[in-house]
């Protein structure tokens, strides 16, 4: 099961997203899930950092499929405003993946 949770600070805004585990949705390399999941919080990270200029603290890794984006402290309001449209746009994503696969992935709003 694939679990993504989501943090938000006190305006709402998301500040952070950790996803952790694998669907077993499909024999490994084959996983549909799972790729989709990597793909859209991979691709959101990539956009991030290139269309914000946000420099987000990383932290991934591990055969138990982890993957942890956090915001800086230090970032001005422009790039958080363009940061949560990325960031709502990506769980957009991830919510519809759920919809549709709920067997294999979890997504928490904190």
């Amino acid at each position: 099961m694939i679990y993504a949770t989501i943090f938000r600070d006190q305006q709402t805004n998301i500040t952070a997203f950790e996803i952790t585990g694998h669907a077993d949705s499909g024999p490994n390399g084959h996983d549909l899930v799972c790729a989709a999941v990597s793909a859209v919080a991979f691709g959101m990270t990539n956009a991030l950092i290139k269309l914000t200029e946000i420099e987000p603290i990383i932290d991934q890794g591990g055969e138990g499929g982890y993957l942890r984006v956090e915001l800086p402290h230090s970032i001005t309001a422009a790039q958080l405003k363009k940061a949560a449209v990325l960031l709502e746009g990506m769980l957009v994503s991830l919510l519809t993946i759920e919809r549709d696969y709920g067997q294999y992935i979890s997504i928490s709003d904190k």
